[in-house]
């Protein structure tokens, strides 16, 4: 008799490993350790898609609660201020979102992005990206088809490096931002973004300016 998707035995050590590394509920992690087939990187996939699915329904809900989270660095050195919007109080006041609103401020401070998303980005900024990219690659005498995909692959590293929301999670490099986020959306059920940020640096003439207000 074969075995159906709901009666794989998950032992409980998986599901609590799939926690830790996810910060998913009980009932979620075992539900993706089941469809996974009990292959817990595939069932941080499943987790991920879900977080996606969740943000991506909440997304236009409005976030008019949260709060201002900071962190110092580097001995006073650096300095870090973060808006981070939910929908209501009582979320913001969980050690979840808490503790994003912490780990958001120490990646600003660590990797300095220069927008929170890719929509921020002025047009005067891209033209001027693309053209150095578009220079560097005709330098290489490579045919125009292979050029364009040259600059597109420069201009997602490009967001990648400067986009809070595109950059890699310092404490756990295989999630981004966005996904890091998106897996707490799911777990709280609320709408959840950065609104915005500064990060002040001892010597410098003046602190990176306010990064933009979420849609």
């Amino acid at each position: 008799m074969s075995t159906k998707p709901d009666q794989i035995n998950i032992p409980a050590q998986l599901v609590k490993e799939l926690r830790e590394r996810t910060g998913a509920g009980f009932s979620d992690c075992r539900a993706a350790l089941v469809e996974a087939g009990g292959n817990i990187e595939e069932a941080i996939n499943v987790l991920r898609k879900k977080g996606q699915a969740a943000a991506q329904k909440k997304a236009q809900r409005e976030a008019t609660e949260g709060l201002v989270g900071h962190y110092i660095h580097a001995g006073g050195k650096i300095g870090v201020i973060v808006e981070v919007n939910c929908e209501s109080d009582f979320v913001a006041r969980t050690e979840e979102f808490q503790r994003l609103c912490h780990d958001i401020a120490m990646h600003v401070a660590a990797l300095d992005p220069r927008f929170v998303r890719r929509e921020e980005v002025t047009p005067e900024i891209l033209e001027r990206e693309r053209e150095i990219y578009s220079e560097q690659a005709r330098a290489t005498g490579k045919p125009a088809a292979v050029i364009e995909k040259i600059v597109a692959g420069k201009m997602e590293k490009f967001y990648e490096e400067t986009c809070l929301y595109e950059q890699h999670f310092i404490k756990d490099e295989s999630l981004t931002i966005r996904e890091l986020i998106n897996q707490l959306i799911a777990n709280l059920g609320e709408n959840i973004s950065v609104r915005r940020f500064v990060r002040l640096k001892v010597g410098e003439a003046s602190g990176s300016p306010p990064s933009g207000a979420a849609q």
